[in-house]
C-alpha cells in the first residue's frame, strides 16, 4: 500500500508551545479525520506538511518524496482548503482563478466551471463581497479543480450549511473510487468524520495519543457505565478516561470484550463515539 503523506519524529517549537514526536501514515486511498481541541497542533501540522513553517526536527514524505527536496513537485498535487481563506480582497473570482490556474498543469477548466455553477459562485464578485460559506466553496472550487492527488483541509466545512457539508463529503468520499488519491483533513465537527473518514487522528497538547483506522474504534471503543462502587482502582487503570458523578461512573475503553469481561453485567457498554473519544481523551478536561 503506498503512501500519501509519511511523517516521523516530527517537531516544532513555539514559545510556549512543542509539537513533540508526532508520527503517522495516511496511505493513497482513503480519508483521514485529524482532530483534537483548539492549540493541539493540527493546523500546525499542515502547515508542516505544505512548508509554510519550518520544522525543527522530523521528516515528512509525500508520495513517497520529501516534503523539502522535492516541494514544487509535490505541491502541483496538493490541493488545499484553509479555515480562513485569504485572497485579495479587491480581486473578483475571475481574477483569482486567472492567477491561480497557470500554476497547475493538470489544471481542469471544465471542472472549475462546473463547481462555480453548483456552488452558484458569482465570478464577476469581488471576494470582499462574499460571505465566509461563500468564501470556503471557492477554496474548495480552486482544488477540486486541478486534478490534486492530496488535498489538505483545515476546517472545511466550517461555516457550510448542513446541506452542502453533506454534499462536499460525499464529493470527497467520490474520490476515493480513485485509489490514487487521499485526503487529510481537520475537524471539529465530529459527525462529518463519522460519516467519511477512514482513519482518525487524535492530537492533544502538541502529541499524537492515537492514529488509528476509524473502524477499530468502532468496534473496540466504548463507554461503560456503572455504579462508583464498581469503580476499584484496578479496574480504573484499564479506562482512556474516567468521569464520575452523583450518580455513577462513565469511562472509555478501548477494549469492549475486556470491559465486559471485567465488569460482567454490573455495567452498560454503549458503542463510543468519536465525540466521546475527543472528550474522554482531552488531557485538559476533566474526564481524563
Amino acid at each position: 500500500m503506498n503512501s500519501a503523506i509519511e511523517i516521523s519524529g516530527l517537531r516544532k517549537e513555539y514559545k510556549g508551545f512543542t509539537l513533540r514526536d508526532v508520527s503517522f501514515t495516511l496511505p493513497q486511498g482513503f480519508i483521514m479525520g485529524l482532530i483534537g481541541p483548539n492549540g493541539a497542533g493540527k493546523t500546525t501540522i499542515i502547515k508542516l506538511i505544505l512548508n509554510l513553517i519550518r520544522r525543527n526536527a522530523g521528516d515528512i514524505k509525500v508520495f513517497g518524496l520529501d516534503a523539502i527536496k522535492h516541494e514544487a513537485e509535490i505541491k502541483a498535487r496538493i490541493g488545499f482548503v484553509h479555515e480562513t481563506p485569504r485572497f485579495i480582497e479587491d480581486a473578483t473570482l475571475k481574477d483569482i482563478k486567472l492567477a491561480i490556474a497557470p500554476f497547475y498543469e493538470k489544471w481542469d477548466e471544465k471542472m472549475f466551471r462546473s463547481l462555480i455553477s453548483e456552488f452558484a459562485l458569482p465570478l464577476e464578485k469581488k471576494f470582499k463581497k462574499l460571505s465566509h460559506g461563500m468564501k470556503m466553496k471557492l477554496q474548495i472550487a480552486l482544488a477540486l479543480s486541478h486534478d490534486a492527488d492530496l488535498l489538505l483541509m483545515d476546517e472545511p466545512t466550517s461555516g457550510l450549511d448542513p446541506v452542502f457539508r453533506r454534499e462536499l463529503l460525499e464529493q470527497l468520499s467520490g474520490l476515493m473510487q480513485n485509489e490514487q488519491k487521499a485526503v487529510l483533513f481537520s475537524t471539529h465537527i465530529t459527525s462529518d468524520l463519522e460519516r467519511t473518514a477512514d482513519y482518525i487522528t487524535f492530537i492533544n497538547d502538541g502529541e499524537i495519543v492515537f492514529s488509528l483506522p476509524k473502524d477499530v474504534i468502532k468496534e473496540k471503543w466504548g463507554i461503560v457505565k456503572g455504579a462508583k462502587e464498581l469503580l476499584l482502582k484496578k479496574s480504573r487503570g484499564m479506562f482512556k478516561g474516567v468521569r464520575e458523578t452523583d450518580f455513577g461512573f462513565e469511562a472509555l475503553t478501548d477494549d469492549i470484550p475486556s470491559a465486559r469481561r471485567e465488569f460482567d453485567s454490573g455495567v452498560v457498554i454503549e458503542r463510543a463515539s468519536i465525540e466521546d473519544v475527543m472528550i474522554f481523551m482531552d488531557k485538559g478536561g476533566d474526564h481524563a
